[in-house]
């Protein structure tokens, strides 16, 4: 083994000892290892967190997992608030497509600043994230949490509305 120069322009650069071959194929080999393990991890914590009793309102999820569609009803809409911070989720099948508009249009009348949407199609079900700001923290915010919360669940005919405060 010797000495390689690394890197620097100009005349300046770095030098660290050259590795062989063998020796960056084992690193390259315990590499892999650590992401796999890393892998087998978050899949392990992912099926933790579907199955867990304390996520039940989160059970869907599960199922869409497992194929058991039909037990869900759709549309769901669930609202998450932190401070002046309000999160909608809406989970709906391909060809309820205008509640997502009519959910954005109902933010915008209650003076509530979108400041991202975005959406996932899975087997045929979107879920909808929409992240809003609705403006400073304090009572007022609640009051108008909960006037939104209401306004949407009317909307969303029957859902079963979800508003947790973190």
């Amino acid at each position: 083994m010797g000495w390689r120069r690394v890197g620097g322009g100009g005349g300046v650069g770095v030098f660290q000892e050259a590795v062989t071959l063998p020796d960056q194929l084992e690193q390259a080999e315990n590499y892999i290892k650590k992401l796999r393990s890393n892998l087998e991890q978050m899949k392990q914590k992912k099926e933790r967190l579907l199955s867990s009793e304390e996520n039940q309102d989160f059970s869907y999820y599960s199922n869409l997992k497992k194929g058991e569609t039909s037990e869900v009803d759709f549309p769901k809409i669930e609202i998450y608030e932190k401070g002046s911070v309000l999160e909608v989720i809406l989970i709906t099948r391909m060809n309820y497509q205008f509640i997502f508009s009519e959910t954005i249009r109902i933010l915008h009348e209650e003076g509530v600043e979108v400041v991202n949407a975005s959406f996932s199609v899975f087997d045929g079900i979107v879920f909808h994230t929409i992240h809003s700001k609705v403006g400073e923290v304090g009572m007022d915010n609640a009051i108008r949490t909960t006037r939104i919360s209401e306004r949407l669940k009317n909307f969303v005919y029957g859902s079963r509305l979800v508003i947790i405060r973190m």
